[in-house]
């Protein structure tokens, strides 16, 4: 069964920057995806980054809000996953959590979808001031 643990998370002041850590354990088929997600206080999860296999080879999507200042990376054994923060906004201060699905299908007809994800972390709290 695949577990994921968050970590990196802090406090940072606007237009700095944070790496957010997942590790996982168990299996996770090259089929599946891995994602970050975030939380804001009251709100519905919103996506921020995914990894997914189409056509043979792994892609990314990245929400609007952050393709320009966010990276998403994994390592070859599906081990652990980044999130690269650049450029912070105080609007980026969330919980931010890690998923993983095992649904081929989903994961490459929508990857940002939280439906998607069956598995998530306890997340970490990142705080932007202004």
């Amino acid at each position: 069964q695949v577990q994921l643990a968050e970590s990196g998370g802090g406090s940072v002041g606007s237009g700095g920057s944070l790496n957010l850590s997942c590790s996982v354990s168990g299996y996770i088929s090259n089929h599946g995806c891995l994602a970050w997600f975030r939380q804001f206080p009251g709100k519905e999860r919103e996506a921020v980054a995914a990894i997914y296999n189409r056509e043979g080879a792994f892609s990314y999507s990245y929400a609007p809000a952050v393709e320009d200042r966010f990276t998403i990376d994994r390592d070859n054994a599906w081990r652990t996953i980044s999130l690269q923060m650049n450029s912070l906004k105080p609007e980026d201060t969330a919980m931010y959590l890690c998923a993983s699905s095992e649904s081929s299908v989903d994961c490459r007809d929508s990857p940002l979808r939280p439906n998607t994800y069956h598995v998530w972390g306890q997340g970490t709290q990142v705080t932007v001031s202004s």
